[in-house]
């Protein structure tokens, strides 16, 4: 038999059993602790050194294998199941905290077609799809739920097009008892006018464990992206409906409870939130009205709520359907049928003082930004405040100079004491040292005892996130103008060390270099990277930026112009142009471009904030004139634009 003890296993002949064995380092049972059959004590054993490993070597591999398998199933077992998972009103950022983490998790994502495109982004990039197509009126085989039955899909397809839940639901049971996690993503919040009341039930008929993750409900999340409270401190009285799918066969009892539980509501005083109505306002404004709805209540409607695509339109009961009408921009099918929210009550009143959403001075303009994802992040982050959609175009590349020995020779020049200051004049330049730095096996206790200066505040911050606070940022002009102007002379009686390291891009002014030297420095004025003209943007963004499809375009630098011009071509004459600088605007001016907006201040952040206040003053006079508030590719003007 057998004794373990840990993971040491000793045999004892015979085949006896062995009562409080103890086991001495040479695998020997004690005399005193093995009894025989007949209850004496059995004499010492000594076992095989090589059987003595194996049996150890084959249980201890069991005893790991055990232990490893034990947890890997208790983890596949918790992830098997359906979460059904609320999308919140429309916003990916309006999820809940449990929300996210399950998507990016997630083995299988089951989602609606006009959902994917801002939720699966947040999925990994492992995440098989099941994209749910809606019905239209050409389709043959609908269900009940307004969704068309799919054909057949390839085998080996990644995604599972036009199906309802329901009738995909074996790849669901599949997947699950598979031990996947599948997401079922439901618009809103799940347990409010959806499908999940269905999913679920098959869920449990087919045994499947399954969660919920609620989600913002669209009926109450939107009015208030809308400036909409729906009730008047905690006293109100609030009715929430949801029409039947128009293009699904929803049978006669749907449409008959629609069609009386809207008289019911327009014979009512509440406030009535309405669903699904998509463009069918003007038949349900005259069946309220029937009912006896005054035709002067107050009625908002909005579409895309959350969005920056968000639009409200407000008006009385007997007007709203003219006032959509007169629109100078109308929504799309898409959206008008599935993303609409009506409200109607004197709820809607506040809506003009407590408005906040659409309200902001960039509210929905599309602004590209030429610079690369990681230069434009900050940028991009504080033109969302404002309400703006980023755009992000790199016009430049950066690539490792041609000869690399300059820059090998400086940075060994920084570790043995050759230099008394190095000046940063680009976060590209933080970069290329850095990397270069990496590749030594060296990080930022190289810079000890050597002084570092950054041409402005972005370089700084580079610096700091690389682990070196520099000692000298320009506390004006941040350019290599306003660096020469605080920069010290050298001195031989303070400055043991006269020389100076500069990493730049091959493509440098040499304005620093000869004012370096101007104060008494010797300067090593070396290519860390060289820039060259980044890859044409897809056709679509060029054709955007030259047919007006964007409102605003941020120049950060005469490169950045020069640039975009050469990939992309020239702004359309509607688009606003926002420049960083007197230099980035004349060279706007001198490609025919007419400058909006100059920052005050040679900043990025400057340079958004200007955006922003030229943005909110244009809204103010628009609504001083009595004009809709319109954006700039909105109202394009056919006329062009002249350079001044």
């Amino acid at each position: 038999m057998t004794i373990t003890t840990g993971s040491v296993a000793t045999q004892v002949s015979h085949g006896t059993a062995v009562n409080g064995a103890a086991v001495r380092g040479n695998g020997a049972v004690l005399d005193d602790a093995a009894l025989n059959d007949a209850g004496t004590a059995l004499k010492p054993t000594a076992l095989n050194g090589a059987a003595r490993d194996a049996s150890i070597a084959d249980d201890s591999a069991a005893d790991q294998e055990a232990y490893t398998a034990e947890p890997q199933r208790a983890r596949a077992a918790a992830r098997a199941r359906v979460s059904f998972v609320g999308a919140g009103p429309g916003d990916p950022d309006l999820l809940t905290v449990r929300a996210a983490a399950l998507l990016a998790d997630a083995d299988v994502l089951v989602v609606d077609s006009r959902l994917r495109a801002r939720f699966e982004p947040r999925c990994h990039e492992r995440t098989q799809v099941i994209e749910l197509m809606p019905a239209t009126p050409a389709d043959n085989a609908l269900n009940a739920d307004g969704f068309s039955v799919p054909a057949a899909q390839p085998a080996d397809t990644a995604e599972f097009v036009g199906a309802h839940p329901l009738v995909c639901i074996d790849e669901i049971i599949a997947a699950v008892r598979d031990g996947k996690s599948v997401v079922r993503l439901l618009d809103g919040d799940p347990g409010l006018f959806g499908s999940f009341e269905a999913e679920a039930a098959a869920c449990a008929k087919a045994g499947l464990p399954f969660e919920v993750v609620p989600g913002l409900a669209r009926a109450t999340a939107v009015p208030v992206f809308a400036g909409i409270p729906l009730s008047k401190g905690s006293i109100g009285d609030v009715r929430m409906l949801s029409a039947p799918h128009p293009n699904g066969n929803a049978d006669f009892t749907a449409w008959s409870d629609w069609h009386r539980q809207l008289g019911e509501a327009g014979a009512a005083t509440s406030t009535l939130v309405l669903l699904g109505i998509g463009d069918r306002i003007d038949e349900v404004a005259a069946e309220l009205l029937a009912a006896g709805r005054p035709g002067s209540t107050p009625v908002a409607v909005t579409i895309d709520g959350s969005l920056t695509s968000q639009r409200t339109v407000t008006g009385t009961l007997d007007r709203i359907a003219a006032a959509l009408k007169a629109e100078p921009v109308k929504p799309s099918a898409a959206a008008a049928s599935t993303d609409t929210v009506v409200v109607v009550g004197s709820v809607v009143e506040r809506r003009s003082e407590l408005s906040w959403y659409e309200t902001k001075p960039l509210f929905g303009w599309r602004v590209l930004v030429p610079r690369t994802k990681e230069q434009a992040g900050a940028l991009s982050e504080q033109l969302q405040s404002y309400g703006a959609v980023p755009h992000e175009v790199p016009t430049i590349a950066v690539e490792p100079p041609r000869t690399p020995q300059q820059m090998e020779r400086a940075v060994k020049g920084l570790v043995t004491g050759r230099y008394e200051w190095v000046a940063f004049t680009s976060a590209n330049a933080v970069k290329a040292v850095s990397e270069k730095f990496e590749e030594y096996g060296l990080d930022a206790r190289a810079f000890a005892g050597i002084k570092v200066a950054a041409v402005g505040e972005q370089t700084a911050k580079a610096l700091r996130a690389f682990g070196v606070v520099p000692d000298l940022v320009p506390s004006g002009d941040q350019s290599a103008a306003g660096l020469l102007e605080d920069f010290p002379a050298y001195d031989p009686a303070f400055d043991p060390i006269e020389r100076v390291f500069l990493p730049r891009a091959d493509i440098a002014t040499e304005t620093l270099v000869a004012g370096l030297v101007e104060l008494g420095w010797e300067v090593d004025d070396v290519t860390a990277y060289r820039t060259v003209r980044a890859a044409p943007p897809p056709a679509e963004v060029r054709e955007a930026i030259k047919g007006g499809g964007f409102d605003a375009v941020l120049f950060t630098s005469s490169s950045t112009v020069k640039n975009l011009v050469g990939i992309a071509g020239k702004p359309h004459a509607s688009t606003v142009i926002a420049c960083i600088g007197p230099q980035t605007a004349k060279t706007a001016e001198e490609h025919g471009l007419r400058v909006d907006v100059l920052a005050p201040a040679p900043s990025a952040a400057v340079l958004a904030e200007a955006l922003a206040a030229f943005g909110q003053a244009r809204r103010e006079a628009a609504i001083a004139a009595g004009e809709p508030v319109l954006r700039p590719s909105e109202r394009r003007s056919s006329r062009a634009r002249r350079a001044k």
